[in-house]
């Protein structure tokens, strides 16, 4: 009588326990896992610092137009992004130094602040905004992200997270979507979400390559989800991670002078 009694006991405390420690393994994984998968992604394309040598395409219903771009970063609060051809914009260089952006116009001969009120607004024409291309808000340290399913893009299986903005921070977005690939840990798609949860922007990456010993997407598109036949496009030349390049570098006077 008592060993049934024990077994009953056993079999009543699996059936509380297990469903709590179910109930715990998903909050971590809603959580820290997320949070890790987000900044292994970032940090997949960034490195302590990289040097990118890429072409910019932008494409409308009646025209396109292509910018050759070089672009020098490190330790992800640093960026300094060369525009190189065509004729009309070269020499345009944009800065950022932490949260401060700013950009040179060698035909003005001027250096100018942008506010946080530009971030939003398009970066060179293109359908990427200044913070887009700036970084100047962190995808990892200003979201909130959690787990919330899992899909398959071009053959490989993706986390699904959703990415919430921090109450005090202020932000482009409203919400991200974004899908990472589970074995290489590469973002191939992407939602951005405007204050009034509307999607606005689907960005999709691929042509996945070797490029300094790292596997990458080398193409990456920004569509526009309500501009039929806009988009604009990424590729990827060439990149360089984690060489040295001195802080000096990223100076107002050196925008002047880089090349």
């Amino acid at each position: 009588m008592i060993d049934a009694q024990i077994f009953l006991m056993s079999i009543t405390l699996t059936q509380v326990l297990v469903p709590f420690f179910l109930l715990i393994g998903y909050f971590f994984e809603q959580g820290f896992t997320a949070l890790e998968i987000v900044k292994k992604a970032d940090e997949k394309m960034r490195g302590n610092s990289s040097l990118v040598q890429m072409v910019i395409k932008t494409s409308r219903p009646t025209w396109s137009r292509e910018m050759e771009v070089k672009a020098w970063m490190a330790q992800g609060n640093y960026a300094l992004i060369l525009i190189q051809s065509p004729a009309r914009d070269k020499g345009i260089v944009f800065l950022k130094r932490g949260k401060e952006v700013w950009n040179w116009m060698p035909t003005l001969e001027r250096t100018i602040k942008l506010p946080p009120s530009m971030m939003s607004q398009s970066w060179m024409g293109t359908d990427f905004s200044n913070d887009d291309l700036v970084k100047e808000s962190s995808v990892v340290k200003d979201y909130d992200h959690r787990l919330v399913g899992d899909t398959t893009i071009d053959g490989r299986v993706c986390y699904k997270i959703e990415s919430i903005p921090k109450p005090t921070t202020a932000v482009v977005w409203s919400k991200l979507l974004v899908c990472i690939d589970k074995k290489d840990y590469l973002e191939l798609y992407s939602e951005f979400y405007d204050e009034g949860g509307i999607l606005i922007n689907q960005m999709r990456a691929n042509k996945i390559k070797m490029m300094d010993g790292r596997l990458i997407p080398t193409h990456i598109e920004m569509i526009p989800t309500n501009k039929p036949n806009q988009k604009t496009e990424i590729f990827y030349n060439s990149i360089l991670f984690n060489r040295p390049i001195d802080m000096k570098y990223f100076t107002l006077e050196n925008m002047k002078r880089v090349n």
